[in-house]
């Protein structure tokens, strides 16, 4: 799979943009806050409607435009399909695939598959559990269509939860609703908690050998779910830390409170880490989910590195760089000498200055 091209109206600092891309590899080099990676975050609202960044969609709108449109055109097993996401300040986004409007977001997720690796990525591993949280829901949520519905169920359903908690106060009758959510947040929960299990398992027989090598064999690193509950106990907790939960107004229990440890030669590096090895683990993270799209879905994703060279020493530079010549990469840079110090096929290099984008090549 690799993306064609894609058009910006209106977004960002864009009034107006058309790009080709080479199916291999496309750098965007230029001064901080010039407009390369809105160019990214473009991409990845094609495929989840949403930016990385969590903003909002009045965000993404040039200033003082009401609406913005972005359209993107990508190949996927010798198909052509197209995603059109029409975003406007005050009424929902519009989303259309192959010319036909969508009405769930949940109906375009795992059309253009893709891994975003970014600074704050590096993060994630010294980030709190909801940093951790997020990255497992976010790429699961590209793979499994079921786990987003149920992940989206679930978390319907401790909104309502919490405030059902937050009245019982004032109406006591209302235990019954209760006991009624408390059902369908086992029944959604478990299969959150399955999934996520399963999702683990995978990415330690990929990441395994990959840290190894990052590492020159010198470290061996596990990913260990740490559930706040099990599948069998959830509905038992639940009852058990009812008390809580009513006095403190909030769901204490459950998978939206779980986290995820990176285990290296027995040790928790969230905690007892080096920079550098949590740098290392990362980056391992990174490439395991590249070959956990390859085996879910039999396609090659889509890469989005955004500034991450200038962050990483030569060795995983060079690591990182061998590990992606066979697929199609969209990469922002500040300069071009970190590529051609490692004779770095690139294949198209664009100019970015002031939402300007010049092709060099």
């Amino acid at each position: 799979m690799f993306i064609k091209a894609i058009s910006l109206q209106n977004y960002r600092n864009y009034s107006s943009l058309n790009l080709d891309f080479d199916p291999k590899t496309n750098i965007f080099y230029g001064d901080n806050a010039q407009g390369k990676t809105n160019i990214l975050e473009a991409v990845y609202v094609s495929g989840t409607t949403r930016s990385h960044k969590n903003a909002k969609d009045r965000e993404l709108i040039l200033f003082g435009e009401e609406e913005a449109h972005i359209c993107t055109l990508l190949e996927k097993r010798g198909l052509e399909h197209k995603i059109d996401i029409h975003l406007r300040k005050n009424r929902t986004k519009g989303i259309a695939i192959d010319g036909v409007p969508i009405r769930k977001a949940s109906e375009l997720f795992g059309l253009l598959q893709f891994v975003f690796f970014s600074p704050e990525d590096l993060c994630i591993i010294k980030n709190g559990p909801s940093e951790r949280r997020r990255f497992i829901d976010s790429e699961l949520c590209q793979l499994d269509k079921v786990y987003l519905h149920d992940l989206s169920d679930y978390n319907k359903t401790v909104l309502q939860r919490n405030k059902l908690l937050k009245e019982l106060h004032f109406h006591p009758d209302y235990r019954e609703v209760l006991e009624i959510l408390d059902l369908q947040l086992v029944k959604y929960g478990r299969e959150i908690i399955r999934r996520r299990q399963a999702f683990i398992g995978e990415l330690n027989e990929i990441m395994g050998e990959i840290h190894g090598r990052l590492s020159g064999g010198q470290e061996h690193m596990v990913l260990e779910y740490e559930a706040n509950v099990t599948e069998q106990n959830f509905a038992g907790m639940l009852e058990q830390n009812l008390d809580r939960d009513i006095r403190q107004k909030t769901t204490t229990t459950g998978p939206h409170r779980d986290d995820l440890s990176f285990m290296v030669n027995n040790i928790d590096i969230r905690k007892f880490g080096s920079q550098g090895q949590q740098r290392t683990a990362a980056l391992s993270l990174k490439l395991s989910e590249i070959e956990l799209v390859k085996r879910r879905t039999g396609d090659t994703p889509v890469l989005l590195l955004d500034d991450v060279l200038s962050e990483l020493d030569g060795r995983r530079q060079n690591y990182l760089l061998n590990s992606i010549e066979n697929i199609q990469t969209l990469i922002t840079c500040t300069g071009l000498d970190e590529f051609i110090n490692h004779r770095f096929a690139v294949n198209r290099i664009y100019k970015v200055i002031g939402g300007t984008v010049t092709v060099e090549n």
